[in-house]
Parts: C-alpha cells; structure tokens; sequence
C-alpha cells in the first residue's frame, strides 16, 4: 500500500490468493491456484506464460466472468479501490463492469456482435453507463474512434463489424474499452490473429492512451516481446500459480525462475548469431486436474533437486522486489551457465 502522510491508501486493484477452479467429468481443474498480485494507478502489469496457464481465467474471475456451473471462485479477494469485489452483488458487479473495470478480449474477429452497427455496440455502454442520450452517446464514440486512430468515424459507425479490418476490429474493441473512462483495461492477448506491424501499432495505441488518460493496464500475453516493451512490472504464471513477480527489466536482466530462464531462451535474439538454435522448454505443461507433488514446473526443469519432488516451493523474495518460487534461485543463475 501507498503511504500518504499518516494515511496508508489501498492499491487500485489487490489480488490476494484468488482461486478459480471447474468441475468437471474428468475431476477438477485448479485453474488459478492462490495468486497474488497487484496493480498501482496508471502502470502496465502483465500476466506471461503458455496457453493453459491460468492467465485468462485469472483475469475473468476479477470481473467474475467465469460460467457456473462448471467454473466457481472458490477462494480469495480481489479488491478494487479497496472494496472486495467477489463480494458485490450482481448488479453492484455489472456497475463495475465496463465503468471501472473494462476487458479487451481475445480474438477481435469474434469478440463484437456481428449483427449490430459499430455505433450501437459503442453507444448502448455509454447509455447504460454514464446515462448519456443517444445523441451525446453518438458524438463522443465518433471522439473514441478518432482517438484509436480509425478515420471517417462517423461513417464507420454505421458499418457493421464484418467491414473492417482484424486490426480496425481491435480498435474499435480499445475504443469499447475506454468510452467509460475505467480505471483499468484488462487486455487479453490483445493482438492475437494480428500480423506484426498491426500489433505493434496497437500496442503503440494502448500505452499511449494508457500514459495520456492514466488508464491502469494488465496486458495478458504469450509474447516477451510484448513485456519488454510495454510492461512496467511482470508476473510469470504456471499451472495456475505466479511462480516470479519482478519489473520487467529484472525479469530480462536476472530471471530467477526455471521456467522464466527457459521463455526467455526460446526467444529468437538479433545479437546472436543466426546459426544459433532457440532452446525450447522440453515436455507438455502439466494436467491440472492432477497435478504431481512438490514442484508442478519439475518433470520439465533442467535444475530440478530431490526437495522439489516433494516441497511446493513458495514465492518469496530475493531482493528488490523480485520474488521467484524456486528452491534453486540463488543458484539458477550459476547452475544456467554451468549447464550451457
């Protein structure tokens, strides 16, 4: 928490070991398993790691999202502006839903109503939201779509989204996102489907809006490129648990996690010679219906030793901030070279 004089403030947003799990034929699926993170006014926090994760779901039950049956968030807290918002009621939540908290989700091809005009998927939130006329709600999404960078609005307001472009699509989702005026975005995979000067030029759009309106960000994504560019600070997921937390130039300059170290080195690099083969992390991520013992990273980590067989290693800190849940992070880096 921030100290303002004698007066310690909450964080914007505060997850406190939030579990989400699904019940299904086949057991259950602890697809967040007691994370912890948090989030300050205006800075970029991204959530890293493989598909099945954890990260979306993560991200899903903050907004309570998740489908029930078969999903249910069976523990923790998630506080915005101090206020528990597992707590809230259904129609407390949906007053937080869009106006404070908004969501850019996967997949902009598929994310908006292909049946409605872009201007009625942009003005209906404004309407319920802010309580604005038809009229005023018209005029200022015209404002957003300019600010995203999509000309002629007036006239893309009327086209429906199967006349756009991929990346226009995603633009408008943004433009979605912000005619609230919410205290955070959550993106998730932001720019999938994409091809790579459209998801440069829409990240470049989100963290300018972000430094501009002072809109908080959590960006979840499968791309370090992503990270290392936009991220204030990281968060590195597996089998559901944050296994290390640091700002996104000590994840880079000093990982201390295995799993990190691995992401990391299957990264094509430009100052490396180009016969240099990437060194992918070897196995298949873990069913997390039935996760092994000890350490859930171990049958695929290089460094493992007898104690992470049978000890969950828990996430602590290693200095300035850095936490990492590693029995072996004081010597990861050592153990990296002398492996190499």
């Amino acid at each position: 928490m921030r100290i303002h004089g004698d007066e310690r403030l909450p964080k914007l947003l505060e997850i406190e070991d939030l579990k989400t799990q699904f019940f299904t034929s086949a057991g259950t699926v602890r697809a967040v398993d007691g994370i912890s993170y948090d989030v300050e006014e205006g800075e970029t926090v991204a959530l890293v790691g493989e598909s099945g994760c954890g990260k979306s779901v993560s991200a899903l039950s903050v907004l309570r999202l998740i489908p029930d049956p078969p999903g249910e968030i069976v523990d923790g807290s998630v506080r915005f502006m101090g206020e528990d918002l597992l707590k809230l009621d259904d129609d407390a939540i949906r007053h937080v839903r869009g106006r404070q908290i908004s969501m850019v989700f996967q997949e902009p091809m598929t994310s908006l109503n292909p049946v409605l005009t872009i201007g009625l998927q942009l003005t209906e939130t404004m309407e319920h939201h802010l309580g604005l006329s038809r009229e005023e709600a018209t005029r200022k999404a015209a404002e957003y779509l300019d600010l995203v960078g999509i000309g002629d609005a007036d006239r893309r307001l009327q086209q429906y989204p199967h006349h756009l472009s991929g990346g226009m699509r995603q633009r408008v989702m943004i433009a979605m996102a912000l005619c609230c005026e919410p205290r955070i975005i959550i993106a998730d995979e932001p720019t999938t489907a994409l091809d790579v000067t459209i998801q440069a030029q829409i990240l470049e759009v989100m963290k300018d809006l972000s430094n501009r309106l002072g809109v908080a960000l959590i960006i979840i994504t499968h791309n370090l490129g992503v990270v290392a560019r936009y991220a204030d600070r990281v968060n590195v997921m597996y089998a559901g648990k944050i296994i290390e937390r640091a700002s996104a130039r000590e994840i880079y300059k000093n990982p201390k996690h295995p799993y990190t170290l691995g992401l990391l080195n299957s990264v094509p690099r430009l100052d490396l010679p180009r016969r240099d083969k990437l060194d992918p992390i070897e196995g298949q991520p873990p069913d997390l219906t039935k996760l092994p013992e000890g350490c859930a990273f171990r049958a695929r980590c290089r460094f493992a030793v007898d104690r992470c067989a049978s000890e969950v290693p828990r996430l602590e800190e290693v200095g300035g901030g850095h936490l990492s849940a590693c029995w072996e992070k004081s010597n990861l880096r050592k153990t990296a070279e002398a492996v190499s």
